[in-house]
């Protein structure tokens, strides 16, 4: 006569040994994030084949599966991986954190000048408005928050590239092209990468009629905070002269030292 096994309720999770709730396909997902997570300048597809040990095909699936979802970015010249912007979703608080940080400062800057005052992000190819402090003017040249501009063509978006590789920018300038928006809006790759090499010497940027007709702004990077961002003063270019713009930058770049001396979770 056999003997039999202790009954067991097939509701009780098995013995801690037994157990393996590992699914293959999120494991692999997982060590891909981990590694783009742990690379600074991004990794290649031939660096995930070696780390997880896949075959080239799949692990070629995995990540155009994750670019197409944005949770992974691919420069095309030089065929690197990056973290993409998907994750920004996830990152709601950190956003929310930081557009509450930057706010008394734009409503202070908005105060001194009269004009409106923003917070940017680079969303994809394009910058992304998150914060808007509008002028109590009648007249005013403001943005709504949630709206979405072209980087070429726009301060917020030269302050951003600024600080991006180079192929990287060429990347994003190929994927968004670069319509004229205004008669003065910068049109060719080598001249917008030229922009920004005065960008980077003068430590802000301009858009000078570029987005729109009758508009000027002057943005600089919130270098601090990790994410792809700035802030600006937007006005009518008729209040808003060309002398006037070292003194509106000098004030914004004094707020985007102020924020990154502070955590990145602290709330001014």
């Amino acid at each position: 006569m056999s003997s039999l096994s202790p009954h067991r309720n097939s509701d009780e999770p098995p013995p801690a040994e037994d157990r393996d709730y590992s699914l293959r396909a999120v494991d692999r997902v997982c060590a891909i994030l981990n590694l783009l997570q742990e690379s600074v300048d991004g990794i290649t597809l031939n660096e995930v084949v070696e780390a997880t040990g896949m075959p080239k095909s799949s692990a070629y699936r995995y990540l155009w599966t994750l670019e197409a979802h944005r949770y992974v970015e691919r420069d095309e010249a030089t065929g690197l991986c990056r973290l993409g912007l998907g994750f920004l979703g996830m990152q709601s608080r950190h956003l929310e954190l930081l557009r509450e940080r930057v706010r008394p400062w734009l409503e202070g800057v908005r105060d001194e000048f009269g004009e409106t005052a923003n917070l940017g992000l680079l969303d994809s190819d394009h910058i992304i408005y998150i914060d808007i402090i509008e002028s109590r003017r009648g007249v005013r040249l403001a943005a709504s928050r949630g709206d979405r501009d072209p980087l070429h063509s726009t301060a917020l978006g030269k302050a951003i590239t600024a600080h991006l590789p180079e192929a990287r920018v060429r990347e994003l300038l190929e994927r968004s092209g670069m319509p004229a928006r205004t008669e003065r809006t910068i049109v060719t790759v080598e001249d917008y990468l030229a922009e920004l090499d005065k960008v980077r010497a003068q430590g802000y940027a301009v858009d000078d009629g570029e987005n729109e007709a009758d508009g000027r702004c002057v943005a600089v990077p919130l270098l601090g905070t990790n994410l792809p961002a700035a802030i600006s003063l937007s006005a009518p270019a008729a209040r808003f002269p060309q002398r006037d713009v070292a003194g509106a930058a000098k004030a914004l770049r004094r707020i985007a030292e102020q924020i990154s001396t502070r955590p990145s979770g602290e709330v001014a």
